[in-house]
């Protein structure tokens, strides 16, 4: 394929995944294949592109103020220990059944995202973790936040995936973060996930930098595009975006697992 085809799919691509949060590896991952990468060539490259269209997307998220850094440190830390976790010990459990219970948990975090949300679960007050950012205060319910991303996290490396499609409905759902800050924290933490990702894939060798440069760079010209997109949509209209963003993504990992 032309790589100036290549190239504006690439972008579209960025600016969609930008307003889901969900940072889309899989998506480049999929589409350089299709398209003759090899697939170790298709993840580095892939990982990449997400590493700095991640990147810009965060600058321009954070000047607007629609990323709480505290909620990144905080969630930052939990998902890169079982992400670690889940990518160490991935060999001793079934592939296969890893991916089809992902796109299950996927697709219900998909379909959770649509409803209005309920009553805020309460707890015990030495349960629950006060965090002030952007002049907010969130409420970290350590007995519902603490298991759900160490799960998600560990699953999320075992499959390879960033988690992005974890983090927004978690901190919409039961942090009760507003979209727009969601989608733009979620941004940073999948940035953070997809470098430690790019520099596994790298020490292999599968990189050709001459063509992964133009593709980052409309990856990140569609990461912006998104982002300023992202701040001027209604949060609605995200979740949309977001629920048929993921399972788009469950589909295509089903897809995978039945037809190799």
């Amino acid at each position: 394929m032309n790589v100036w085809l290549l190239a504006l799919i690439i972008l579209s691509i960025a600016a969609v995944m930008t307003m889901s949060g969900r940072g889309g590896g899989n998506f480049y991952v999929l589409t350089l294949a299709l398209t003759g990468f090899t697939m170790h060539e298709a993840a580095t490259t892939g990982q990449f592109i997400l590493v700095l269209s991640s990147l810009f997307a965060t600058v321009v998220f954070g000047k607007n103020k629609a990323v709480s850094w505290k909620l990144v440190l905080y969630i930052g830390m939990m998902t890169f220990v079982s992400a670690f976790l889940g990518g160490f010990l991935s060999d001793i459990f079934n592939d296969k059944i890893l991916k089809i219970v992902f796109a299950i948990l996927i697709s219900l975090a998909a379909l959770l995202m649509l409803k209005p949300l309920g009553k805020e679960v309460k707890a015990e007050s030495r349960f629950i973790l006060k965090i002030q950012s952007n002049n907010e205060t969130y409420n970290l319910n350590l007995l519902l936040v603490v298991p759900i991303v160490l799960f998600t996290g560990f699953v999320s490396g075992m499959v390879g995936i960033s988690g992005g499609s974890f983090l927004v409905p978690l901190m919409v759902l039961f942090v009760r973060v507003p979209m727009k800050i969601a989608v733009g924290t979620s941004t940073t933490l999948v940035m953070v996930t997809a470098l430690s990702g790019f520099l596994g894939h790298l020490s292999s060798g599968h990189f050709d930098v001459k063509l992964a440069i133009p593709l980052a760079v409309a990856g990140i010209i569609g990461a912006i595009i998104g982002t300023k997109l992202t701040l001027k949509t209604k949060p609605q209209f995200l979740k949309i975006i977001f629920a048929t963003t993921s399972l788009i993504a469950a589909l295509i990992m089903i897809y995978g697992v039945f037809i190799p």
